[in-house]
């Protein structure tokens, strides 16, 4: 009796706490406070107020920087390919102007679209464009990224776009993008191989993508380059893909998908036997490790923004290009 006893009491206790449970488990579903797995739940990246809000912050601390020429300032703001370029290019000034960038201008962006897709998992992510006062009449094509919840959100990724090359992407009925991911086939390349197949490029030619100034022109452009008597310039093409360089990409209207990816450029220049290097501008000089006698090492980052289609719809077009010195090396 004693055991019997025992059992029916261990059992209405483990039947008390299921209802316990299932109390609890109704009462925070009423209230709305339920815990959602950011890993695997497919939530939009931001917020479009919490999206504005980072536009505003990004540029407030690169106008700072900029005018101040000070990396640190905009340092937690940036990352990737971006931080990589922006950095140099501000030291490069701080060395020359140590008191301060003399030309200085802020940066102002208006007309600013946001496209923030729903995705699961982190890194999450979103794409702003708007039209800038700096450079020309471009739009500045921005992706921001944070790692967790904890981070703050930082530019990956800066391209300048010329008005209406921007394509429209694909939204649902809560107007949320749709990212694609890394190793999609539903495009002409896959954009987890953009980045190596278009250093390959650069290097080989051939197929693959569309004639244009950041294509078939560049090559072009190299090959004139070394065509210069007594100068030899040699390069060297590698693709970045890991970490905050990886290949981001949002499906546009057409069934492609618009992708930033990055990559790692050095241009050696050497001079011939009784000839010297021509001597590069200040900003290069301030970045230059080393004298400079028979060579010169270029060591640059680039971002690139292209449209990728989809398969059988022609090549990959790589709509926008920045590329900026990150360090140099004389000999």
């Amino acid at each position: 009796m004693t055991r019997e006893r025992s059992r029916r009491r261990l059992r209405r206790r483990d039947r008390n706490a299921l209802i316990a449970a299932s109390l609890t488990a109704l009462s925070l579903a009423a209230s709305g406070c339920v815990v959602v797995h950011g890993e695997r739940a497919v939530l939009p990246a931001a917020t479009r107020a919490e999206a504005a809000e980072a536009v505003t912050a990004f540029t407030d601390a690169y106008n700072k920087a900029d005018k101040a020429f000070d990396s640190s300032v905009d340092a937690p703001y940036v990352t990737g390919a971006l931080a990589d370029i922006d950095s140099a290019r501000l030291k490069a000034g701080h060395v020359n102007n140590p008191s301060g960038n003399p030309h200085h201008t802020p940066l102002k962006l208006t007309d600013v679209h946001i496209a923030i897709p729903k995705k699961a998992g982190w890194p999450r992510w979103f794409v702003a464009d708007a039209k800038g006062d700096k450079g020309g009449d471009y739009r500045w094509v921005m992706v921001f990224t944070r790692g967790d919840l904890g981070e703050r959100w930082r530019v990956a990724y800066l391209t300048l776009m010329t008005p209406g090359s921007v394509p429209r992407f694909t939204t649902d009925e809560d107007g949320w993008a749709e990212a694609v991911p890394a190793d999609s086939v539903r495009l002409a390349v896959r954009p987890a191989d953009l980045s190596r197949k278009y250093t390959a490029y650069l290097r080989d030619g051939g197929e693959g993508f569309a004639d244009n100034g950041n294509t078939s022109g560049l090559r072009a452009q190299r090959r004139k380059a070394a065509e210069r008597p007594g100068l030899v310039r040699q390069f060297i093409d590698e693709p970045l893909t890991h970490g905050d360089y990886a290949p981001l990409a949002l499906r546009t209207e057409d069934g492609g998908a618009l992708v930033f990816f990055a990559t790692h450029h050095y241009e050696k220049q050497t001079a011939a036997a009784g000839t010297s290097v021509p001597v590069p501008n200040k900003d290069v000089q301030a970045l230059t490790k080393g004298e400079v006698k028979q060579s010169l090492t270029l060591e640059s980052i680039a971002d690139q923004v292209a449209l990728d289609p989809a398969p059988g719809s022609g090549p990959v077009q790589v709509l926008a290009r920045v590329q900026g010195l990150t360090a140099a090396q004389g000999e």
